[in-house]
């Protein structure tokens, strides 16, 4: 890695500043919050994937000693959940029908979870079931039940792009090719299940502890959905226990134990049961894609129809953002003069589809083995089809988003060098292979008033600061990015920081880790906010000094002047000076995204989509044994542009993380059904990667672009092993064993399935 800056702490690897407590189990996550007089809540799942509730008594339920609170639909104000106004279709407490097995029809809060229990036992719902349908692309035929009377076809969202002249392009392509690629839903594996802690308070104030990639959010849509003033509604922190896309929403949880705290009076908490947590907050799309390409002689994209149907759900959650992201990841990684794009989102009777930091299997991992497939079929390297077509600095995107850094190439090469790619790829022994995957990523999207963040910094008087910021941390290292910023500007080391996050009490508006903004957007409000303060504090100090403030700096608590460094004064004594004197330092800075406030996911998908972007490519070598159709990843190299790594170790660490995700996982997750049942709601069924499935090779590293945009030059470090992974890991299994599988996930049935058509 090129280091060109001398920075005194960014760049370097320094242990986290969360890491004791968690590895002492100091950390307070959701479940753990005990308050005083708190009750057991439990919640009463439909049975059926499509009913009419013609009625419900909860009478018995209501009489039970020890039940405090019972709610149904009656106790709603009848506001429905939506992330845009015209995606607001979800009523979070079922109110005319219910449309998947396991949506939300009641709930009670009682002294213990043994009575909370019976009193479930006691509701008695009358349902009329109606006809279901559980595949999208037979939900959207005619004739196919309406899960929503009011979304013709089943159609919850069609994203349409269309760029250039497709049909042109194809004429003019020396090679066109057409592929299907098909994918299963996943789950998001948090080890952390599911829980609300929800306290309505005598003086009105509703706080609540959620895991949640975005308190602010959660807060908004609370203060809404109950009629309550924003200022009323407190989301408190907690740890979160893994996100990955999957604490993005708002989950009926949320609602029913606000609901059931506020007619109880008295603290309420409910804790998901696994099979729970997984049907009943988010899921991973099930996806199919059509893509038909056109190259040049040299490999050069020409034109491409791209068109997707995604298994939504019931419910919209996410909808035009998860049908168009994958698509905008792909743009973001190479040049594409003519493309179109047709993305369905459809409703199915099925639990509700999210966003996923490894979002489209299907999508960007057939994208990228239909690369490799064009490639083979030209005569030419795979590496040099992607060098072809990648995007560079200065270029613009298919949808009019300019790069303004970008180390795409360099990643591809430095990888594939680093790989020993040239003496590997199409060489090794049969049953072993090697692939490659490489794609951009959008670092925050337009969220309107939501999509920037502001920080404020005080000092104690002994010179000691704390830095207040609505950054969330869901374990992938925010707070410490933000202390380690923090530290560079104030010259003071991260360990003498105290950080106040993610409390919407006391932090100003932020995007939360969401739309891979945290360290752009929130880092370059916490940079801003820094850097106020230390003027204030040089400005104190010059007076103390009698020397101009341009010739201080602090380092070490310790203000000096950097022409004759005799001349220094203590932090502390600056501080309680500007008290004495009234000039209190509080530091102030915000950031709002440099977007196309204009541009929209569905009306008008055009327009700078992101103030920058990251890029990576990631190299996974496998070996097959053809006996059985085993896929075991052996060894895996990744190079990413996050423009200038704020923490090394945590660069490295994300590319460990990716690897599992992005790579063992396309081996082994899937969700299975029987119609509307999800069969393998837990750990046991479900197969999550272990840390026997992981490579002991691996290997990561920076390409430093220093982006202009970012603090420091830095930008997103997260993605780019997960969303390229199954590219190649695709691509490694077809050069092991010269087949493609093109349904994920990759497992042994479907490998010896195509080697024995591969045989016949």
């Amino acid at each position: 890695m090129n280091y060109k800056k001398k920075y005194k702490i960014i760049g370097k690897s320094i242990p986290r500043i969360d890491t004791p407590a968690k590895a002492t189990g100091e950390a307070l996550y959701t479940a753990d919050i005990n308050l005083p007089r708190m009750l057991t809540g439990k919640v009463l799942h439909s049975p059926h994937s499509h009913a009419i509730i013609k009625n419900i008594d909860t009478s018995a339920a209501e009489k039970l000693p020890g039940v405090k609170a019972v709610i149904t639909r009656e106790d709603t104000f009848g506001e429905k959940w939506g992330v845009f106004k015209y995606t607001r279709d979800h009523q979070l407490i079922a109110s005319d029908k219910v449309r998947f097995i396991g949506e939300e029809v009641a709930a009670v809060a009682a002294v213990d979870e043994e009575t909370a229990l019976k009193a479930l036992n006691l509701i008695n719902v009358d349902y009329e079931v109606l006809p279901s349908v559980f595949n999208a692309e037979e939900a959207m035929k005619e004739g196919a039940p309406l899960i929503h009377e009011d979304f013709p076809n089943n159609i919850n969202i069609h994203v349409n792009i269309d760029v250039g002249n497709v049909e042109k392009g194809f004429e003019e392509s020396y090679l066109v090719r057409e592929d299907r690629f098909t994918s299963n839903g996943e789950a998001y594996g948090m080890l952390e299940n599911y829980a609300v802690v929800a306290n309505f308070r005598s003086d009105g104030i509703l706080e609540l502890w959620i895991p949640n990639a975005s308190p602010h959010t959660k807060a908004k849509a609370l203060s809404n959905l109950l009629h309550m003033p924003l200022n009323k509604v407190i989301v408190r922190r907690p740890n979160i226990g893994g996100a990955f896309g999957g604490r993005s929403d708002i989950f009926p949880l949320d609602f029913i134990t606000s609901l059931l705290s506020k007619k109880a009076k008295r603290p309420v908490k409910i804790v998901y049961t696994r099979e729970e947590s997984m049907t009943c907050t988010r899921q991973v799309h099930d996806m199919v894609m059509d893509v038909k390409t056109g190259v040049a002689k040299d490999g050069t994209i020409l034109s491409q129809d791209i068109k997707v149907v995604m298994d939504g759900g019931a419910y919209s959650s996410t909808g035009p953002i998860a049908a168009s992201v994958p698509f905008l990841v792909w743009e973001e990684t190479y040049r594409l003069p003519n493309v179109r794009l047709n993305s369905y989102r459809v409703y199915t009777n099925k639990p509700i589809r999210g966003m996923y930091r490894c979002h489209g299997r299907a999508f960007l991992g057939g994208l990228g083995m239909q690369l490799d497939m064009l490639a083979e079929e030209l005569g030419i390297d795979p590496v040099e089809i992607r060098l072809k077509n990648a995007l560079k600095a200065g270029e613009y995107q298919a949808t009019k988003s300019k790069i303004f850094a970008c180390g795409l190439s360099d990643s591809i090469k430095r990888a594939s060098k680093k790989a020993k790619w040239t003496n590997k790829r199409g060489k090794l022994p049969q049953g072993k292979g090697i692939g490659m995957g490489a794609n951009g990523m959008m670092c925050g999207f337009p969220m309107g008033i939501r999509g920037g963040s502001s920080c404020f910094v005080k000092f104690n008087e002994d010179g000691y600061p704390t830095i207040i910021t609505g950054v969330v941390d869901n374990g992938q290292g925010n707070y410490h990015a933000m202390v380690t910023i923090a530290a560079e500007v104030l010259g003071i080391m991260p360990e003498d920081i105290h950080i106040v996050a993610a409390d919407t009490e006391v932090t100003t508006l932020d995007v939360g880790a969401y739309s891979q903004a945290a360290v752009l957007v929130g880092g370059n409000a916490v940079k801003k906010a820094c850097e106020d303060a230390k003027r204030q504090i040089l400005k104190i100090a010059a007076d103390i000094l009698d020397c101009p403030s341009r010739e201080l700096d602090i380092e070490n608590k310790i203000i000096f002047n950097r022409k004759n460094k005799s001349l220094q004064v203590p932090l502390h004594k600056v501080i309680r000076k500007g008290l004495i004197e009234n000039r209190h330092v509080m530091g102030k800075g915000h950031y709002m995204p440099e977007v196309s406030n204009g541009r929209e996911w569905v009306k008008n998908p055009v327009g700078q989509q992101a103030t920058t972007f990251s890029f990576g490519a990631n190299i996974m070598e496998v070996d097959v044994d053809k006996s059985t159709g085993k896929v075991d990843i052996v060894a895996a190299t990744g190079y990413h542009d996050c423009g200038y790594p704020i923490n090394k170790k945590g660069v490295e660490g994300q590319f460990e993380g990716s690897v599992a995700q992005g790579g063992v996982s396309v081996l082994l997750e899937e969700h299975l059904w029987d119609k509307g049942q999800m069969l393998n709601a837990d750990f046991l069924e479900y197969k999550v990667p272990t840390s026997l499935d992981v490579p002991d090779k691996i290997f990561a590293d920076s390409v430093v672009t220093n982006d202009p945009k970012g603090p420091f030059g830095a930008k997103e470090a997260g993605l780019f092993g997960s969303m390229n992974g199954f590219q190649a890991v695709g691509n490694a299994v077809y050069d092991a064993i010269g087949v493609w599988i093109k349904d994920f996930p990759i497992t042994p049935e479907k490998v010896l399935n195509e080697l024995n058509k591969k045989k016949d």
